[in-house]
């Protein structure tokens, strides 16, 4: 896998974020909570793992969500995935 650089990944989220799911590019503030701030529901979840599987290469399992809650815990989620 390629490695890339912080802000590299933060901009792939946040397309996928305002492409997908129509989140207004102001409210990516990376304290935001992905639940609420975000307005993510379940469904919407599921959709954001195939669409960052599909943009980024990575396999994401339902482990790997322990502890993320922000925009910020995401981010730094993909970067350990992507970077190691």
């Amino acid at each position: 896998m390629v490695k890339m650089e912080f802000e590299e990944i933060k901009d792939k989220v946040n397309v996928v974020f305002v492409d997908e799911f129509e989140v207004d590019r102001d409210d990516l503030e990376p304290t935001a909570i992905l639940k609420d701030a975000l307005e993510l529901d379940s469904l919407d979840y599921v959709d954001l793992v195939v669409a960052i599987e599909s943009c980024f290469s990575v396999k994401l399992v339902a482990d790997d969500f322990k502890g993320v809650s922000t925009l910020q815990s995401f981010y730094d989620l993909l970067d350990k995935k992507i970077n190691g």
